[in-house]
């Protein structure tokens, strides 16, 4: 366990994110060769992958729900130095995480075609997409009990070891690609079902070394099978805390899934020049969602031990940081991003909708990084019903006026990216105006 209510804001911060940006950039050159060896079968295969990752985000919303909920709760029981009581909520995240496995591997086996029947652009999309998820479900199951673990170590300040776990699945992943994908070496090649199972099997050899560290080497939460039968009081926490964490991402899941239905008439090329644009912004916000993820179990110590400066110092230092990391990148974005999706095609229509796509979207990267960090201060508040609402905001700017330009003579693709950077924009302006009102409700007056 690592005492965050102590010692300098800034170099904390920056100490907690760098093993997390560490891992994430692994991440990133995972996701940057999987999609090279996918883009390679073509734009269906692209468009289909793409499609079917935007079920991701549905993924990721039950994710948060343990997550947050459990950096939450286990970081101000940390900070109030109550080991009993973090014990239990990480034990009951291994419950509730087993829950949300078995519904997702349910669910996406009936419900995938249907899903993707709606928003691919084509049959052969379609059938692609629909044969990733399959063989990806097995992976998306397993994030449950690799976040309750990874993200019960965040909680008591530990990185490392999630960030060591990290690396070597996405080292796994990133030699497991090319030979299922493509057929490398002594491996069939099997197109996107290769890229299904191999993040599938990564994903369980994470799950598999979490689960070693845990029982050889983790002390202040430890499995303990006197603590997995179901504790209602403590779900109704976790819910009450994840819940709205979950319907931010869930928003975003209909955000994506809005952006794909919007330019389908443009045919395949377009969307996969959306799902590699995509694929390289979300690539590119892997820093700024690590100074996010930080600020959670340091506000959540600090809010616990009742340092209610350090936590508002957290969220402006936070704010800051993310800051600068987006304006670099955005710079970036307008001087090069037809090089970036360049690397991944060679069809001029895809590299015209990506870069477009990147250059116009940066534009809103600075917001972007203001709303990720307000949203890690309202997890380690352990109140993450204002980062649900600042994302119901975004939804409520972009899809009725998206929408009515879909239906408008000329409408035009890149409409859809300029209404994106204006809900955004408000999306920003709103996540900021309610972190002060917590700090109002929640935190003691500032003394002169």
């Amino acid at each position: 366990m690592k005492d965050l209510t102590q010692g300098s804001m800034t170099p904390l911060i920056i100490g907690m994110a760098a093993p997390m940006a560490a891992g994430m950039i692994f991440q990133t050159l995972y996701l940057l060769v999987d999609l090279y060896f996918v883009a390679a079968l073509g734009d269906d295969a692209v468009a289909g992958v793409g499609a079917g990752g935007t079920l991701m985000f549905m993924i990721m919303a039950l994710t948060q729900v343990l997550g947050v909920s459990a950096v939450a709760l286990i970081a101000q029981a940390v900070g109030r130095k109550d080991q009993q009581e973090a014990n239990l909520v990480f034990n009951q995240s291994l419950v509730v995480a087993a829950v949300f496995a078995v519904i997702t591997l349910i669910g996406g086996l009936l419900l995938a075609d249907v899903y993707l029947a709606g928003i691919a652009s084509d049959e052969g999309a379609r059938r692609e997409g629909v044969t990733f998820l399959y063989w990806f479900l097995p992976g998306m199951a397993l994030q449950f009990p690799m976040i309750a673990m990874a993200s019960s170590l965040r909680a008591t300040g530990l990185v490392k070891p999630g960030m060591v776990v990290q690396i070597i699945t996405v080292v796994l992943n990133t030699i497991l690609a090319p030979i299922m994908i493509a057929g490398w070496g002594p491996g069939p090649a099997l197109g996107v079902m290769g890229a299904g199972l191999a993040s599938s099997i990564s994903v369980l050899a994470g799950v598999v070394m979490l689960t070693f560290y845990f029982i050889k080497l983790e002390k202040y939460v430890s499995f303990d099978s006197s603590l997995w039968r179901p504790r209602f009081a403590i779900w109704k926490r976790m819910l009450d805390i994840g819940l709205p964490a979950g319907g931010e991402m869930l928003l975003l899941f209909v955000y994506f899934s809005a952006v794909y239905w919007l330019i389908q008439d443009f045919g395949a090329a377009a969307q996969a020049g959306f799902s590699i644009g995509g694929r390289i912004m979300q690539s590119i916000f892997m820093p700024t969602m690590a100074i996010a993820f930080a600020l959670g179990p340091i506000a959540g110590q600090n809010y616990g031990a009742g340092r209610h400066d350090r936590v508002r110092e957290t969220c402006y230092k936070g704010i800051m940081l993310n800051g600068v990391v987006m304006v670099v990148v955005t710079v970036l974005m307008q001087w090069k991003s037809d090089l970036l999706v360049g690397f991944f095609t060679s069809e001029e229509e895809v590299i015209a909708v990506g870069s477009v796509f990147l250059q116009l979207i940066s534009l809103n990267f600075i917001a972007q990084g203001v709303v990720f960090a307000c949203s890690g201060i309202f997890q380690g508040l352990g109140n993450t019903r204002p980062a649900m609402l600042s994302s119901g905001a975004r939804i409520l700017v972009f899809l009725p006026l998206a929408v009515f330009l879909k239906y408008q003579p000329g409408f035009t693709i890149n409409q859809v990216w300029y209404v994106s950077i204006l809900s955004v924009t408000v999306q920003a302006v709103v996540s900021f105006i309610l972190v002060r009102r917590e700090f109002r409700l929640r935190l003691a007056p500032l003394v002169a």
